[in-house]
């Protein structure tokens, strides 16, 4: 499996408009991470993306989960195009969200543009 990750010191902000959260604020986002492990649904390819952020700027416990947030899902957007970084991405499912991350399904096209500027590995 090939993963990519890029490290970031960048803020994200949230509406408060996602199912599971109405708290609107910002979240320091440190790292993003995908997975290249691709599922097959049948008629696309896709992977995971994982925007991980700072626990002491949001607290699953207490905010939420920011799963659905249609703020941190358009301000994710513009930094992933400013990181040259494009193609299709959506939340994932609930029970995808971590305690330190967001997850996202992502296209193989958005994969394949982020490994001209994420770090790759390879894991066997």
């Amino acid at each position: 499996m090939l993963t990519l990750t890029k490290n970031v010191n960048c803020t994200l902000n949230t509406a408060g408009d996602g199912f599971w959260s109405d708290t609107a604020k910002a979240v320091n986002i440190t790292t993003i991470f995908i997975s290249t492990d691709y599922a097959d649904n049948g008629e696309t390819e896709f992977g995971e993306l994982c925007v991980y952020f700072d626990p002491d700027t949001w607290d699953i416990d207490k905010d939420g989960l920011i799963y659905t947030d249609s703020l941190f899902e358009q301000e994710l957007a513009v930094l992933l195009k400013a990181m040259g970084v494009f193609g299709e991405f959506e939340y994932s499912e609930q029970g995808m969200q971590g305690e330190y991350y967001v997850s996202f399904d992502c296209s193989s096209d958005l994969i394949e543009s982020a490994k001209e500027t994420f770090e790759e590995e390879v894991f066997e």
